[in-house]
């Protein structure tokens, strides 16, 4: 589902309290995060000092928190929900890392060059709204030279998933490509990429599709006489049971790079 003029329900669903708003976990945020701050590392152009990083599409926070555990430097946080930025805030105040994060009420589309350079640009599972490519080439534009991109995308692992899991996404998602293809685009964006991994598919359950169904669970008790909204809880119910059949077929998969 796109994320233009969303319906009210869906910010009912996707309440701000869920643990994440999309597959991830702090594992998979740890090893991006080390693997890029050990290339940079190696990198004698760039001085060393605290890190400026720009979390696009940052949602509740749950990748912000991870890296504000670890990173020695400050993180601006965007995302267009207030809700989800009370969130975040609230979660910096619970775990100690409040002083290195400041929000941003925008929305990505708004983004230019004007507001860089940052050192590293961060995006789990939030480029999709630009499109891949317009997204890859707007962090380019806000990052100083060498500077270092991580992004989660959606990707087909196989190139044969079953009929019905193919028009799921078709409709859901017709810009999936495989890791071959995102892998060139990425680099013919100008980037360099260090590593990609697949997020394992307790990134999808543990932290995100579990819940989720829990919270619909409540929803349509709450909602049972309303046909609207039965309809939407039931639309993101079939994304879940398709990854319940088809998670062999493709995944969220993490991308570190640097530009050149």
């Amino acid at each position: 589902m796109g994320t233009e003029r969303l319906p009210e329900f869906f910010y009912e669903i996707f309440d701000a309290s869920l643990p994440r708003l999309g597959p991830g976990d702090e594992g998979s945020t740890t090893r991006a995060w080390q693997t890029l701050r050990a290339a940079m590392a190696r990198d004698e152009s760039r001085a060393a000092g605290p890190m400026r990083i720009l979390d696009i599409g940052c949602g509740n926070g749950a990748q912000t928190i991870c890296l504000a555990k670890q990173v020695n430097g400050s993180i601006l946080a965007m995302d267009n929900h207030p809700p989800f930025l009370a969130e975040l805030q609230r979660r910096a105040a619970a775990t100690g890392v409040s002083a290195k994060i400041q929000v941003a009420l925008r929305d990505m589309h708004s983004l230019t060059k004007d507001d860089g350079p940052f050192d590293v640009v961060w995006s789990e599972g939030a480029l999709f709204v630009m499109g891949f490519r317009e997204g890859l080439e707007t962090c380019g534009a806000l990052l100083a030279p060498g500077g270092g991109l991580v992004v989660s995308e959606l990707a087909w692992l196989r190139s044969d998933p079953p009929e019905d899991c193919r028009r799921f996404w078709a409709e859901a998602y017709p810009a999936m490509s495989s890791i071959a293809d995102n892998v060139a685009l990425i680099e013919a964006c100008g980037y360099e990429v260090i590593e990609h991994f697949v997020q394992p598919e307790s990134a999808w359950w543990e932290p995100y599709y579990h819940p989720l169904e829990q919270r619909l669970g409540v929803l349509r008790k709450r909602y049972a006489a309303d046909a609207e909204k039965l309809a939407l809880m039931e639309s993101i119910q079939n994304e879940i049971d398709v990854y319940r059949r088809y998670s062999a077929f493709y995944s969220n998969v993490s991308y570190v790079m640097r530009r050149r």
